[in-house]
């Protein structure tokens, strides 16, 4: 079966269509899990976003921005020390929960995730000194559980 790649942009409605237009295509996407990523996308957001796309002060809106990949963290930072800063000069909270890319990983760390923005967001009146505390904490608490590589930056946008 050839791959099926994507843009940036391309609805998860019209990936999931296209991966399920026949029955053998539907039956290998089932299989390895690719719909279940579709749909689990449709319910998040439109379409897969590229965050070199984003304009800074929609990024300046939020808190926290969490990467599952550590190549993507690393390509978030080096987005954010390029960028102009934008007049309110916000913190941007960047953390990286590296995550296989699969199915059940995904599902797994969907919840480590979850867990550490509880976390983050009762502490949220004074993350610039708690934030780097809570996500160490939270790393060796993980760990006893669940082996997770936990990277933190903080950037200003």
């Amino acid at each position: 079966m050839e791959p099926r790649i994507f843009k940036f942009g391309t609805p998860y409605e019209d990936m999931y269509k296209s991966m399920s237009a026949t029955q053998d295509d539907a039956a290998f996407f089932s299989r390895n899990g690719v719909l279940q990523l579709c749909r689990r996308g449709a319910a998040v957001k439109r379409a897969p976003q590229r965050w070199q796309d984003t304009d800074s002060y929609d990024i300046g809106e939020h808190d926290v921005a969490i990467a599952f990949e550590e190549r993507i963290f690393d390509a978030v930072v080096e987005d954010l020390q390029v960028r102009e800063p934008t007049e309110n000069f916000s913190p941007l909270h960047v953390i990286c929960l590296d995550t296989k890319d699969n199915p059940h990983e995904a599902a797994l760390q969907g919840r480590v995730a979850l867990e550490l923005c509880w976390l983050l967001e009762a502490n949220a009146d004074d993350l610039i000194v708690k934030a780097p505390e809570i996500v160490e904490a939270f790393q060796q608490e993980r760990m006893t559980h669940t082996p997770i590589k936990v990277l933190y930056q903080l950037c200003y946008l």
